[in-house]
């Protein structure tokens, strides 16, 4: 349990790169272990000073690996961050809020992962520390498939980087799942939308648990700029949602999760626009 961030990433250098776990919460990595006995060494990063902290910086906002679902529950944010506050309040307990972390969320790369979506409309890149230095990746190049991700060997995630959004946005995000608490997502839509002058000037829609990798869509969001508040729920069709490829499983079929998807969509919307409005007014 190293406290500062070289000492962990020589640990990783000088280990082989074989087996290494990297833990923070270990909230999914425990589970994950079954009865399976510890056969491997394990990193835990929770008292590494360098990944504490959301920080707000001149090229944006700064979260700590190390940062918990609580602290982003509890943190002073601007409005554009609703939509990550409202998906670290829908992850598990509070006892699981109180010890997972974001970061862990991104590394695990479950296409249910309910960080995934809000922090797609944010733009999120993901920082990666390793004795070779700092690289950061963009979020969507970062998790590469289910239980996949970029990291390399003797490189671990120290922060995830969200450039400055305007004033004026406001998030949201919703996800259904088979019953209403400690639930796996049958799908999951996160928005960002900014309105001036009563017409959407800025969309940015994500949507989760519909592909291998939760990710934007850019066709509904074309669709939705220029619109007026009034009529852009009206103007989100299923087309906008061609390029998804849901599956089907024992939470849904492919099917179901597609129109839900849909539906979704048209929920965060509107959900954005309503928080802006009453934020605005």
């Amino acid at each position: 349990m190293p406290t500062r961030l070289e000492d962990a990433v020589n640990i990783l250098q000088n280990s082989g790169h074989d087996g290494v776990a990297i833990v923070a919460g270990a909230t999914d990595w425990f589970p994950a272990r079954g009865e399976k006995p510890l056969q491997q060494p394990v990193l835990d990063i929770n008292k590494i000073i360098e990944l504490q902290g959301i920080t707000c910086t001149p090229q944006g906002w700064r979260i700590g690996a190390a940062v918990t679902w609580s602290d982003i529950i509890t943190a002073d944010l601007p409005k554009c961050f609703n939509g990550l506050k409202a998906a670290a309040r829908e992850v598990g307990s509070v006892q699981i809020q109180n010890s997972g972390t974001l970061a862990g969320n991104l590394c695990n790369a479950s296409p249910a992962a309910d960080g995934m979506p809000p922090l797609l409309t944010l733009d999120a890149s993901v920082e990666l520390a390793s004795p070779a230095g700092i690289r950061i990746v963009p979020l969507s190049d970062f998790v590469l498939g289910v239980r996949q991700t970029a990291l390399r060997p003797a490189e671990l995630v120290s922060a995830i980087l969200l450039p400055e959004v305007s004033a004026t946005a406001t998030g949201s995000f919703i996800k259904i799942g088979a019953r209403k608490y400690l639930v796996i997502s049958i799908t999951m839509v996160a928005a960002l939308i900014s309105v001036v002058g009563g017409r959407i000037v800025e969309a940015r829609v994500a949507v989760g648990a519909c592909s291998a990798v939760a990710q934007r869509v850019p066709l509904l969001e074309a669709a939705l700029l220029g619109c007026g508040v009034a009529d852009a729920v009206d103007q989100i069709h299923p087309a906008h949602l061609e390029q998804l490829s849901p599956i089907s499983d024992m939470r849904g079929s492919a099917q179901y999760r597609g129109e839900a998807a849909l539906e979704l969509c048209r929920r965060a919307v509107t959900g954005a626009l309503q928080d802006g409005a009453r934020c605005n007014g």
